[in-house]
C-alpha cells in the first residue's frame, strides 16, 4: 500500500475550525491515506466522531484523556478524574468505531504537575484506561512528555501490549525499553529542528516507527500552525538519518500503523 498514515492528529482543534475542508484536501495531495484524529478531553469526543463521517474513509477517531489539559492542580480532586468520569460511556457508546484509545499518558512537566499526587492522579487515570482499551482489544495512542521512563513501565505493569508512544522526548536508551516490549514510536516533522528526535530515531529500529505530525503542533516550524500534509518532512528525515529511500520509510511506517491499528484496514477497505 502506498501512503502515509498520520498516526496522531489534532484535527479537531479550534486551528481548523476555517478551512478544514482545505487542510484535508491538502493532506490527500500529499499522500495521506488516513489520519488518527485523538482526543484530548471528553469534550471534544463528538466533534472528532462528526469529523469522522463527514470524511469517512480517512479520519479515523481514537477518544481518551490526556493527562493534564492545562489542568491547574490546585483544583480540588483534580478536572482530570472527573473527565474520565465523563469520557466513560461515551467511549462505550463510540467502541465499534473507534481504532484506538487516546490520547492518553504521562505528563510530569513541572508547570503541569508538582507533587506526587497530582503524578498519582495522572498514573490512576492512564491505568482506568489501559483497562478499556484491553477489554475493548484497542490500542493505546500514548503521551509521556517528561516521563518517558515511568510511562513506558507502568504500561508493561499493566500488560500493554499494543502502544504507540507519540513524539518521545525521552533518551533513546529509555526508548529502546519500549521496543523491547514491542511498542511503536511516531515521529513528527519538528525532527528538523530537533536534535533529541534526530538521536531517537538513529536508534530505533524502522520497524518500530510510524509517522505523526501531532498537527496543529510539532510542525517543521515554531508557533506555525502544522497540518497532516507536512508528513512526508518526517519521511524524508527519517530516510536522511537511517541512510535509506524514503520510499522504504513510508512503506513500512505505513506496514507498522496497519499492525498497530488493524481497524485502520476496514476504514480503508483494504
Amino acid at each position: 500500500m502506498q501512503g502515509y498514515i498520520d498516526c496522531h492528529c489534532h484535527i479537531s482543534a479550534t486551528e481548523f475550525d476555517n478551512d478544514i475542508d482545505i487542510v484535508i484536501e491538502n493532506a490527500k495531495r500529499a499522500g495521506v491515506v488516513a489520519l488518527l484524529a485523538v482526543a484530548e478531553h471528553a469534550g471534544e469526543f463528538e466533534k472528532i466522531i462528526k469529523l469522522s463521517q463527514r470524511f469517512p474513509g480517512f479520519i479515523a477517531p481514537s477518544l481518551g484523556v490526556h493527562p493534564v489539559q492545562a489542568v491547574d492542580e490546585t483544583q480540588q480532586r483534580g478536572a482530570v478524574l472527573d473527565d474520565l468520569e465523563a469520557a466513560m460511556p461515551l467511549i462505550e457508546q463510540h467502541k465499534d468505531q473507534l481504532v484506538a484509545i487516546g490520547e492518553v499518558g504521562l505528563d510530569f512537566t513541572p508547570r503541569f504537575v508538582s507533587s506526587d499526587t497530582g503524578k498519582d492522579q495522572q498514573r490512576q487515570v492512564l491505568i482506568r484506561q489501559v483497562e478499556i482499551a484491553k477489554r475493548l482489544c484497542l490500542p493505546l495512542n500514548v503521551h509521556s512528555r517528561s516521563a518517558g521512563r515511568p510511562t513506558i513501565q507502568l504500561l508493561k505493569d499493566q500488560g500493554a501490549e499494543n502502544v504507540l508512544l507519540h513524539a518521545f522526548d525521552g533518551k533513546p536508551s529509555v526508548a529502546m525499553e519500549g521496543v523491547k516490549a514491542g511498542y511503536f514510536f511516531s515521529i513528527p516533522p519538528s525532527i528538523i529542528r530537533s536534535e533529541q528526535k534526530q538521536k531517537l530515531v538513529k536508534q530505533l529500529p524502522l520497524e518500530n516507527m510510524c509517522l505523526e505530525t501531532d498537527s496543529p503542533a510539532l510542525g517543521p516550524e515554531k508557533q506555525v500552525r502544522n497540518e497532516p500534509k507536512n508528513i512526508s518532512i518526517c519521511a524524508e528525515y527519517i530516510a536522511k538519518i537511517k541512510g535509506v529511500p524514503v520510499e522504504r520509510v513510508v512503506e513500512v511506517t505505513t506496514q507498522n500503523a496497519l499492525r498497530l491499528f488493524p481497524r485502520l484496514k476496514t476504514l480503508l477497505t483494504i
